[in-house]
């Protein structure tokens, strides 16, 4: 991809980065930091783009991930310079029952079929928006609300038994 083509790329998906970063930083400074972030990324991927099936996809999902990170680190310092100490109120049997249940949940998505798999990932593992899925994935709201329906209907049905 030439320069004058990526710049062009740049000007139209520009605008969703930026508020795909103001969304979950809710610091318009931080989100021009992030959008700067994914522009250069994909400066650097601008060889492989034509790989991708939606650069702008691509470059959301880039800013959501970068926000979250920027989001965790904050945290983190925060809680380094309070002196946190991690919470004793969380005995090792429930640690164990949670980190049990989750393996489940893992091993029952797993049995979907591809496509109700990687629309429940998105939405509840990645907190992707079902616009963002049924963009990601190339296909209709609607499609992308009745695949999450069956397959939350199908991991429900293992619990219920």
């Amino acid at each position: 991809m030439e320069q004058n083509e990526f710049e062009i790329l740049v000007r139209q998906i520009r605008p969703q980065v930026l508020h795909e970063a103001i969304r979950y930083t809710k610091n318009s400074a931080d989100a021009e930091d992030i959008a700067q972030d994914v522009m250069l990324k994909l400066w650097c991927l601008r060889d492989k783009l034509s790989e991708y099936r939606s650069v702008e996809a691509l470059a959301v999902v880039m800013a959501k991930h970068l926000s979250l990170n920027r989001l965790r680190s904050a945290f983190r310092m925060v809680s380094e310079e309070e002196g946190e100490e991690p919470s004793d109120s969380v005995t090792p049997e429930e640690l164990f029952v949670d980190k049990e249940e989750d393996e489940q949940v893992k091993k029952l998505i797993a049995t979907l079929p591809g496509i109700q798999q990687a629309t429940l990932r998105m939405k509840h593992v990645d907190g992707m928006e079902i616009a963002e899925i049924a963009l990601v994935i190339g296909c209709t709201e609607n499609a992308v609300r009745a695949n999450l329906s069956r397959a939350r209907k199908k991991i429900m049905s293992y619990f219920i038994k």
